[in-house]
């Protein structure tokens, strides 16, 4: 019987990593999305949307979109079947500061 128990709880902390493993992942393509949409600002478009695909897998959703102090990014990475999203803001003056923006006035 207290095999079984052992096994059992072995089972279940082993799903457990995997769970945390994944989302892990998926949140570091969320990330990386992030990264993306700041290093590519497009100067003419007020918008833009990107997917980022690696070896033909959604890595990450970009949606960018500038106001007037700042951008905002909305990235969605994926990985397996978790998808985690995070919105992230940052003013234009923060973004120069960071190296993000090298020619902006």
């Amino acid at each position: 019987m207290k095999i079984l128990v052992l096994s059992l709880l072995f089972c279940f902390s082993i799903n457990a990593q995997s769970f945390n493993e994944e989302l892990d992942i998926a949140y570091k393509n969320a990330v990386k999305g992030i990264y993306y949409a700041f290093e590519n600002i497009p100067d003419n478009k007020s918008r833009s949307d990107n997917k980022l695909i690696d070896a033909n897998q959604l890595l990450a959703d970009v949606k960018l979109e500038k106001e007037v102090e700042g951008v905002v990014v909305e990235s969605t990475g994926y990985y397996k079947t978790y998808s985690v999203t995070i919105k992230a803001y940052k003013s234009f003056s923060t973004l120069k500061e960071e190296g993000f923006l090298k020619g902006y006035n």
